[in-house]
């Protein structure tokens, strides 16, 4: 294990009471003006936006509205938000929505504070904002653990680039699993699968070695299959959404990470791909992530030995290592399958090779990856997606 130090500064308040129990009572801490940021119109037809009216309302909130956040937040939105929130003195963010809204929140949070490029500073010039709105996240979909941790994904449609940026920690989260019940099953299984691809770019990051941090781990990745293979057989089951829920919020609040150099090469790429086809991420990641590991196992093969009996059960009689590592790949192809995830670039409509060359040209190339990937094995690796 790695050296580490670990602080968490979010508050979470889990469960289907939590918005009635904690929401007013989080809110009164805060300024009169607030900004309730949300994507489309879902939370209208839901009746979450209801709620949350109700509760700033009771709460003596002046609300002052940033919608239209797209599953893929651009710079451009980040720069909306953030003008608001200069115009109406804004003293607190609320952000209702799955991970694109909590990242756009996060930078507008940043953004905000400062006359600063936000970009120039943190890819230019190398620093980082250290003042920031304070904000909050209601959860309305789990996957990407977004509301646990201060990174955000950003498109940066000028540069052709979809990156990670830094911005603020929400003061609390609100992980109510029946919100999550208002999402369609095929984007619950899509952040589902992010979730499960969280907790694998981290269990093969460094060192390779197994401790504590990794047994976490795979209880989580367990968990997480499991509890997926539920939700497509009965969508309407909330304990099984607060599984996942907690599943993604584990995934992401670091304790996975804690003495870890993470894995995230498999994101980076998806990123990429993102930033030229909008394509949706779980599923992207589904597409990529079995054909990567077939290129990576050999570097780490104790590594992917061990996910395969720890995780997909693979009867190791008889089996040399790389037989071994090789079924637990070919159950994770098989899973996806299982639950509707694309396991080809083809089956998501995208199949220019070009796209896939740029995608390998410009995306970011981790020093945690079991092997350092050239750009061209990238491209190849893209190919082979198809």
């Amino acid at each position: 294990m790695n050296s580490f130090a670990f602080t968490y500064q979010t508050r979470v308040y889990f469960g289907t009471d939590a918005t009635d129990k904690y929401l007013v009572s989080e809110l009164k801490k805060y300024g009169k003006n607030v900004l309730l940021a949300y994507g489309k119109n879902s939370i209208k037809r839901t009746g979450v936006y209801d709620e949350m009216m109700n509760a700033l309302k009771e709460a003596e909130k002046n609300v002052y509205e940033f919608s239209g956040i797209m599953p893929n937040p651009t710079y451009a939105k980040v720069q909306e938000g953030a003008k608001i929130c200069r115009d109406n003195d804004i003293d607190f963010i609320l952000a209702v929505g799955g991970g694109s809204v909590s990242d756009c929140c996060k930078v507008v949070s940043a953004q905000a504070k400062t006359d600063e490029d936000i970009w120039t500073m943190e890819f230019t010039d190398h620093r980082y904002p250290d003042e920031f709105i304070p904000m909050g996240v209601v959860v309305t979909m789990s996957g990407t653990g977004s509301e646990m941790n201060n990174g955000a994904v950003i498109t940066n449609e000028e540069l052709g680039l979809k990156s990670g940026v830094l911005g603020a920690y929400a003061d609390f989260t609100i992980l109510n699993p029946a919100y999550t019940l208002t999402v369609p099953l095929r984007q619950a299984v899509s952040g589902a699968f992010d979730t499960l691809s969280h907790c694998m770019e981290t269990y093969f990051g460094k060192p390779s070695e197994s401790f504590i941090t990794d047994e976490i781990n795979e209880a989580v990745m367990r968990n997480t299959i499991d509890n997926t293979r539920k939700m497509v057989a009965d969508p309407t089951d909330v304990n099984v959404r607060g599984e996942l829920l907690w599943d993604s919020a584990m995934g992401e609040n670091g304790i996975l990470k804690i003495g870890k150099i993470t894995d995230f090469q498999c994101h980076q790429i998806e990123h990429q791909l993102g930033a030229f086809t909008d394509c949706n991420h779980g599923m992207g990641l589904a597409a990529v992530h079995p054909t990567l590991y077939r290129h990576l196992y050999k570097d780490n093969l104790s590594k992917f030995v061990r996910f395969a009996r720890e995780i997909w059960n693979v009867n190791a009689n008889g089996k040399t290592d790389e037989e071994i590592a090789l079924e637990g790949i070919r159950c994770l192809e098989d899973f996806e399958k299982e639950i509707g995830m694309p396991t080809s670039l083809s089956e998501m409509n995208i199949t220019d090779k070009e796209i896939l060359r740029k995608t390998a040209d410009t995306c970011n190339i981790t020093r945690g990856c079991a092997r350092q990937l050239s750009r061209y094995e990238i491209y190849d690796i893209l190919l082979e997606c198809l």
